[in-house]
């Protein structure tokens, strides 16, 4: 069953037990089918009943509960293909497996192969009456069941979590921020200033966060002496600047701001109840929360331990100041002996005008 029908114990359960809240689509929900209520369905009611009666019983239509069964049929049925989600006739019925399966892509037809569909290849050979499964896609436990309703076994093996960082609105230097984000994606869709990164743990990674996380972070806790890379000089290169260590207060700024995230949602976790295993009262509900709050510990805890180590060796990485003397060539100590023979340098200067090829 989808989540969004579960029940409110349950919805409870999970929203306590990921950091990808289920909250926040029931009131997604809530607030489409307000809007929908207010200015469509109400207005004609022959058209948008209520109720309609199936298989001799009243359900619910054009109400809130009804568009909530609606997109849970919907997300749960839909594929991805072509930048969009899409309800496929026949390929809905489609279901997922792990093994030797293939997702759904976008495709042509017809007699002269120029009308747009969607085509699914088989990965394996199928015998007559054998039902032919698809690939829902490479998705996190957490999204496969706030999408789907169900996990599969395979989505466990790859700890899973999900962390939001916003720019703060209270910043003094926020509309430079929003600028240069907006500038770095100028031809695609401008960056929001509220982005959510995955946290991943797996067999032979040590908890390394995404760079475009860190990116964002020290994008988000420029300040101080650093607010002189946000002038609009550096517009075109402050982004790239982001992939690298700023400074050291910068670095140990945003490895703060990411173990605090982290710490918040290993808080928000530990109130969940825990499920004692083999306890027949427990529901298929409480279980598979408990199997993706575990999931999503894991990935928060490796995540914390690396960026605690990063932390204690914040004075051996290189920082802009230091990479931008170094391109300059100004990184070496002076030494006069070395003034001597040198036809660049002369009486009373550093260096002769024009006797370096530097692109300042």
């Amino acid at each position: 069953l989808h989540p969004l029908l579960w029940s409110e114990d349950d919805q409870e359960l999970l929203q306590s037990s990921s950091t990808s809240k289920i909250y926040q689509a029931l009131d997604d929900c809530e607030e489409d089918a307000t809007w929908l209520m207010d200015r469509i369905w109400s207005k004609d009611r022959q058209t948008f009943p209520e109720y309609v009666t199936l298989n001799e019983q009243e359900v619910p239509c054009f109400t809130s509960e009804g568009y909530k069964w609606a997109m849970a049929i919907a997300q749960s049925r839909s594929v991805f293909t072509d930048a969009s989600s899409r309800l496929i006739p026949y390929m809905d019925m489609c279901n997922h497996n792990d093994r030797n399966t293939q997702e759904v892509t976008g495709g042509f037809m017809g007699t002269f192969g120029t009308t747009k569909g969607a085509e699914l290849k088989a990965a394996q050979n199928y015998n007559v009456g054998e039902e032919v499964f698809c690939s829902y896609g490479p998705k996190s436990a957490a999204d496969y069941l706030l999408e789907h309703g169900f996990c599969p076994p395979q989505t466990f093996k790859l700890a899973v979590s999900e962390l939001t960082f916003e720019l703060n609105p209270e910043d003094r230097f926020y509309d430079d921020k929003l600028d240069i984000l907006e500038f770095e994606t100028y031809e695609l869709a401008p960056m929001d200033p509220v982005q959510s990164f995955d946290i991943v743990s797996e067999i032979g990674r040590d908890g390394e966060p995404d760079p475009a996380m860190i990116q964002f972070v020290r994008l988000c806790q420029t300040e101080g002496t650093d607010s002189f890379l946000l002038e609009s000089i550096f517009r075109k290169e402050v982004w790239g600047f982001m992939s690298l260590p700023v400074s050291e207060p910068n670095e140990l700024a945003v490895t703060n701001t990411i173990i605090e995230a982290c710490q918040k949602a290993l808080d928000d976790m530990a109130q969940a109840p825990s499920v004692v295993e083999g306890d027949d009262d427990t529901s298929d509900n409480a279980q598979l929360c408990q199997q993706l709050r575990e999931s999503e510990t894991k990935a928060l805890t490796r995540t914390m331990e690396y960026l605690q180590r990063e932390k204690e060796a914040l004075d051996l990485k290189e920082y802009y100041q230091e990479r931008r003397l170094k391109d300059l060539g100004l990184d070496s100590e002076w030494c006069p002996e070395d003034e001597d023979g040198n036809p660049d340098l002369g009486f009373g200067q550093t260096r002769l005008p024009g006797g370096a090829d530097y692109d300042w």
